[in-house]
């Protein structure tokens, strides 16, 4: 079944890694895997909705602001990279630099992330 949408998967993968997953949802494989490098992966549509929810509650009192923000666009993957600045509600800062790697199947939907993550000084 076609995912229909007139989101690319350069914007699928875009809205997924700034963290506007409401975007990103409807295009989840429901066997989605997604490693975050170091960590045990998530595998299926349930788990990987569920850290993302988790994700979206603690970035609730967070501004982010990106500070690089780019997209490789291949046939059945795109990759973004990122470098991000996380301020929470009391003033603490976290820079992070990421890289998640996004496969496609056919129809549109996200099947695999691998994602990079490294908290750099701030």
């Amino acid at each position: 079944m076609d995912v229909t949408t007139d989101l690319t998967t350069e914007k699928i993968a875009r809205a997924f890694s700034s963290h506007r997953f409401e975007l990103a949802l409807p295009h989840l494989a429901d066997d989605i895997i997604w490693t975050l490098v170091g960590a045990d992966p998530l595998v299926g549509r349930k788990a990987v909705e569920k850290a993302i929810e988790r994700t979206a509650a603690d970035l609730a009192a967070v501004t982010t602001e990106f500070q690089r923000f780019r997209t490789v666009v291949g046939e059945e993957s795109v990759v973004v990279d990122s470098l991000a600045r996380y301020t929470d509600a009391g003033g603490d800062v976290s820079i992070v630099a990421s890289c998640d790697i996004y496969d496609f199947a056919d129809d549109g939907r996200i099947t695999e992330i691998v994602s990079y993550t490294v908290e750099l000084p701030s």
